[in-house]
């Protein structure tokens, strides 16, 4: 028989749907394992549940250099109210904004919870899920991060609170406990600190705000960020009306209205040396988290002296140290001011002053926060200090102080006056501006911003690498006292910027030490840079603008600043021991200080009663010299060494740093004959003649110029052209008839010498 052909084996066809299941079961199994295991690894370490952990809080304890306490913040002053006394809108704004479902669920919101990660999933926003109850477990057991495992664990002791209390306590309880910025804790502490009334007197608008604020209690303060609160609560107002809690004619008559603060500050809100305290939190906030610094009761240890603080402050509270008020149309407006005062050897700051007051309404720390144009204050930073860093110039080197003009702008001095040819200690001391224009033209905008970076300015200053006018101090974003205090630092520190810190050390409640601060030290110029430029700013003080800055025979170094329109007036200074920056303006930037208002007169006038407390006792002790310095005496119109012709008049003796010392004689001063009617060179037919030396500097100056007189005329005098000569008649011949010279002997005209020689790059030309 024919042997039968096996068939092929068919093969089995994939089974889609088989495959799913098998797929979905495994991930089931996988992600159940998973789950199960962070589940256990969660419950693992879980803090004890003990119900008197819902205790209040402790404060965190703030003291002075020598050790001293000054202040407790965090500090639970509660003023406890009953659930049954909190009206029911004011219930209703924290359920819609943050958990409408509290009287459904028991401890955990599951519809909550999944309706937020398909949020965050599908949007990419940060959508929270979690009840009251799970927030108060957050606050009272855990610690702030996002981590699942502290997810697992909020849920698991909110269940336990919810088997231990009813909801009405726990409300109580949550509205007690949570922290609503501003130092309130509680809702009835809140409703005082912000409206100046109890829970029971507040709408529903205010009711409102104060839900919004728990979010973010620092940020959504009215007192800090009135336009993100306004809209904060325009949001929780849009929730209570979705939620059927409000009526729409509600709604929209609550959202018009502004946010209506209390002008008062509570009594058992204040603390000493308020700015400075409020900095450190700020600081504390910033790195450890709100939780840890006003419920962990920290240990913090700051660089406040009270010596300084309290002269400082005092200083502040002297309407005599500040110019006149001025009127806006029926206001009248009280200028404010700021001050910050550090050891330049270490960047401690001693005392910080933020305003001429310190009110819930207005806390805005103008020492540390507030930037302002820095007006003349600024040249050392951004002109003169690269000039002579990258440069070699100094003290001697020579400006023409002349009028400039660029395509859209056309600088002038304050006072009107053009100086002419001046040494750059007399423009520093003098404080004028075309010098330093000229200074920063020469090493460039972007070197100048590039050296005022390493002073610890903030990166804003990066918008000004292409803007001349940073010489005036005319900068896009402005700088703060805190950033003026820290450059001016570093020449006092011998060209060592020392970053300014407020703390030096953080423990925890058990004494357990968190953290040393060691400030960030950077060379950010050569101490002979430095020392020059202290030099100058002595002469400032001792001779110039800032006279009102003297201290007796102790050495004092400083700067004037006055913006434009007198809308900022500034003097930073400092000695050997101590640096002091002071400012003074509206806090509408716009407006302008009364007329008399300089840096020089009020500003140095709070520095000198500031430090002169502070130094009180400390002895006087010189501005140490590095190394690499040396004296000799150049002309002061050429910077040159002095030539045969450099009157004795004409001769300064200054600081040059070694090897930049000239090593060429002057030739500008030459002798010439000068026509006595014109001022001009003389033609060789000028009746009379005066033989005077005078400045050759190769082009011609406005007569308003005040060195105008001695600087070689550019143009031969052409009233006497030969016409008419003394002695003799006119003549009456023929046309071709020649006429007699005037001596008998021709002279010869006079050449001028050769404008551009020995400049060196020291006379700077406009």
């Amino acid at each position: 028989m024919p042997e039968k052909k096996r068939r092929p084996k068919k093969r089995r066809q994939l089974n889609i749907l088989r495959l799913t299941v098998v797929l979905v079961a495994l991930a089931v199994f996988i992600g159940g394992g998973a789950a199960f295991g962070m589940l256990v690894l969660s419950l693992k370490d879980i803090p004890a549940f003990d119900v008197n952990a819902l205790q209040p809080n402790n404060a965190t304890l703030i003291y002075d250099q020598n050790g001293e306490l000054i202040a407790e913040i965090g500090i639970e002053k509660r003023i406890p109210i009953s659930i049954n006394d909190v009206p029911p809108h004011v219930k209703k704004a924290f359920l819609a904004a943050e958990d409408n479902s509290f009287y459904q669920h028991h401890g955990v919101d599951i519809r909550a919870i999944a309706r937020s990660v398909w949020v965050n999933a599908t949007t990419g926003s940060r959508v929270g899920g979690s009840t009251l109850t799970q927030q108060l477990v957050k606050n009272v057991f855990l610690t702030p991060d996002k981590a699942y495992k502290r997810k697992i664990q909020e849920a698991f002791l909110a269940v336990q609170v919810e088997r231990h209390y009813s909801k009405d306590e726990i409300f109580q309880m949550y509205l007690n406990w949570n922290f609503f910025g501003e130092h309130a804790y509680g809702i009835q502490s809140a409703a005082s600190t912000y409206f100046g009334k109890s829970v029971q007197e507040l709408n529903i608008e205010e009711a409102a705000m104060l839900a919004g604020l728990l979010q973010a209690p620092s940020y959504y303060s009215p007192y800090q960020n009135y336009d993100a609160a306004t809209q904060r609560r325009n949001t929780v107002l849009g929730m209570m009306y979705r939620f059927g809690h409000i009526t729409e004619e509600q709604y929209e008559a609550a959202k018009a209205k502004p946010i209506e603060l209390s002008d008062t500050t509570p009594a058992d809100r204040q603390y000493p040396y308020p700015y400075f305290i409020d900095y450190v939190t700020e600081q504390l906030v910033a790195k450890y988290g709100e939780a840890t610094v006003f419920r962990e009761g920290l240990k913090v240890y700051t660089t406040l002296d009270p010596k300084v603080q309290d002269a400082a402050e005092a200083a502040f509270a002297n309407n005599n140290n500040f110019p006149g008020s001025t009127r806006d149309g029926k206001d009248t407006l009280q200028p404010q001011g700021a001050a910050v005062f550090l050891d330049p050897h270490n960047g401690h700051i001693k005392a910080i002053v933020g305003g001429r007051e310190h009110t819930q309404r207005r806390q805005w720390n103008r020492g540390t926060r507030e930037r302002r144009q820095p007006g003349s204050a600024f040249k050392p930073i951004i002109a003169y200090g690269p000039a002579i860093e990258h440069l070699g110039m100094g003290p001697a080197t020579i400006y023409d102080d002349v009028p400039i003009k660029y395509p859209k702008w056309e600088p002038v001095n304050y006072d009107g006056i053009f100086r002419g040819l001046v040494t750059m200690r007399t423009a520093v001391t003098w404080s004028v501006n075309m010098p330093a224009i000229k200074a920063l033209e020469y090493v460039t905008p972007s070197r100048g911003v590039d050296f005022a970076l390493k002073l610890g300015f903030s990166e804003k200053l990066l918008d000004d690498r292409h803007n001349l006018a940073i010489a005036l101090g005319g900068l896009t974003h402005g700088v703060t006292p805190l950033e003026m205090a820290g450059a001016y630092g570093a020449f006092a520190n011998q060209g060592v910027y020392i970053e300014p810190t407020a703390i030096t050390m953080v423990k925890n409640n058990r004494g357990t030490v968190i953290e040393e601060i060691v400030p960030i030290k950077v060379r950010a110029m050569k101490a002979t840079t430095a020392y020059l430029i202290t030099d100058m700013l002595r002469t400032v003080v001792t001779q110039g603008t800032g006279t009102r800055a003297r201290m007796g025979n102790r050495p004092v170094a400083g700067k004037t600043g006055t913006t434009d329109k007198r809308e900022n007036i500034w003097f930073a200074g400092y000695t050997p021991e101590l640096v002091g920056v002071v400012w003074i303006g509206h806090d509408d930037q716009n407006k302008s200080l009364p007329v008399g208002a300089y840096g020089g007169v009020f500003g140095a006038q709070i520095w000198h009663e500031v430090m002169t407390k502070a130094l009180a006792g400390v002895p006087v002790r010189n501005f140490p010299q590095p190394g690499g310095l040396v004296t000799a005496t150049v002309d002061s119109k050429s910077g040159l060494l002095p030539g045969p012709r450099t009157p004795q008049e004409h001769q300064v003796s200054d600081l040059f740093e070694r090897g930049t010392v000239p090593t060429e004689m002057d030739s500008s001063h030459v002798l010439v004959e000068i026509c006595p009617e014109t001022g001009l060179l003389a033609s060789e037919f000028c009746p009379e003649r005066i033989t005077s030396v005078r400045v050759d500097v190769g082009y011609e100056v406005p007569d308003f110029v005040n060195d105008f007189s001695i600087r070689l005329p550019t143009k031969t005098c052409d009233l006497h052209d030969g016409s008419i000569l003394p002695g003799f008649p006119p003549f009456l011949g023929d046309d071709d008839d020649p006429i007699p010279p005037g001596n008998g002997e021709p002279r010869e005209p006079w050449e001028p010498q050769d404008r551009n020689g020995g400049n060196n790059g020291r006379l700077i030309p406009l």
